[in-house]
């Protein structure tokens, strides 16, 4: 189902969104609504867990590109962003630093840009003391937001660029966001489409083929852009071009993308002369530990 459409149900009932969002999947696949909605709230609550535990840790990663780079930014006394953006792009960093140690995560929507809605959520948690039913009313929203790129474009970086990842995380934090405090579907697809279109044609070319440079720092970026997104909808700015327009043009800007900037390693920040000598040097260590 379109964006568009669910709005179209919420303006006819007036019910509450989250619940028209449960309701849709429902009528999709058949699965209960309570069901889903529990389910829902398990991984929200996995997410708020581990991002306590996780906020400023340093990790050991596979190659170790990265790993400490949350822990800085905590103990960093930030000059020009908010409380809530220093602890949202902390969690974000760190979320990201704990999936390339191979730590427990949930794939929000994918493991590579699985900091983004953490950093939102924790954020919202911590500076707004928010209580869990309000969380988790704007997480199934934003969940909804999700759910509409999978089934019209994608969520793959393979195949839709980084963009489709972070893209989509992006959108899902800045809807989570904008709903907690507006509870006005309508701005929240403003928002969305506002993020979306700040990451369009964003590529995915991790160093190595390993989620840790650019993915990382990316995922820090990210929320903050979430955030803004969300603050200008709440403003009443809008997009002028419909969500789902974006999306769609989301999609088809990542499917003319060439394989290199597809995941696969070799362009971008990947095919750079730093990062190829920095692949060399990973290679040459894990021969000589074998």
């Amino acid at each position: 189902m379109k964006y568009s459409e669910l709005l179209e149900i919420w303006k006819e009932t007036n019910l509450e969104f989250s619940e028209i969002i449960l309701a849709q999947e429902m009528i999709e696949t058949g699965r209960d609504p309570e069901r889903v909605k529990e389910n829902l709230r398990r991984l929200m609550n996995v997410i708020l867990e581990e991002s306590e535990k996780n906020i400023g840790k340093k990790f050991e990663t596979l190659t170790g590109m990265t790993g400490d780079n949350g822990l800085k930014f905590y103990k960093h006394s930030p000059k020009m962003v908010s409380e809530f953006n220093h602890l949202a792009t902390t969690v974000a960093i760190s979320m990201g630093e704990s999936n390339a140690s191979m730590g427990r995560i949930v794939a929000c929507p994918t493991a590579g840009s699985c900091g983004v809605v953490p950093g939102a959520l924790y954020a919202l948690k911590k500076t707004y003391n928010a209580n869990e039913e309000d969380l988790l009313k704007s997480f199934i929203v934003g969940s909804g937001v999700g759910n509409v790129v999978a089934n019209k474009a994608t969520l793959s970086g393979a195949a839709g660029g980084c963009q489709a990842e972070i893209g989509t995380a992006t959108a899902m934090a800045s809807a989570i966001l904008t709903y907690y405090f507006s509870k006005d579907p309508v701005k929240v697809g403003h928002a969305a489409a506002l993020s979306f279109k700040s990451l369009m044609g964003l590529v995915c070319d991790p160093v190595g083929g390993f989620v840790e440079v650019p993915c990382v720092k990316r995922n820090g970026s990210a929320v903050n852009v979430a955030i803004i997104c969300s603050e200008m909808a709440l403003a009443g700015i809008e997009s002028v071009i419909p969500f789902d327009e974006v999306v769609e043009a989301m999609y088809n800007v990542g499917k003319s993308l060439p394989e290199s900037l597809r995941e696969t390693g070799i362009g971008g920040i990947a095919g750079t002369k730093t990062a190829q000598q920095i692949v060399e040097k990973i290679k040459e260590n894990w021969s000589k530990n074998t």
